[in-house]
């Protein structure tokens, strides 16, 4: 999967995100919200605190590139997603919340869809 590819999914996450709006869809707009999300945050540049200085606000020279994520890269956010929706859903089963452990086994099917491009 190439940046281009990259980019795909992340098109392909908002098209479904503009579906679920549409079709009041709670429960899959807040999982793909969160897709977003991990992926955004994955591109941000770590700080140094020892690099760190205060500039003013609208300063050009806090501007970085952001980090290019690898086919590799979106794999793993999105199985490291999918993995801890279905490890608290098997903790929720054993303590018998099984209604909210079958919401969050639902919610990993849907972060699946992503994962089979």
């Amino acid at each position: 999967m190439a940046h281009s590819a990259v980019d795909a999914v992340r098109a392909r996450i908002r098209t479904d995100l503009r579906a679920a709006m549409s079709a009041k869809a709670t429960g899959e707009i807040a999982v793909l919200r969160t897709l977003l999300a991990a992926l955004d945050n994955a591109e941000a540049v770590p700080v140094a605190p020892e690099r760190y200085t205060e500039r003013q606000f609208g300063d050009p020279g806090t501007e970085v590139a952001r980090k290019q994520l690898s086919a590799e890269d979106v794999a793993a956010i999105l199985e490291a997603e999918q993995r801890e929706k279905l490890t608290v859903a098997e903790q929720l089963a054993k303590v018998g919340r099984a209604d909210d452990a079958a919401k969050l086994k639902a919610d990993a099917s849907i972060v699946g869809r992503y994962l089979k491009s």
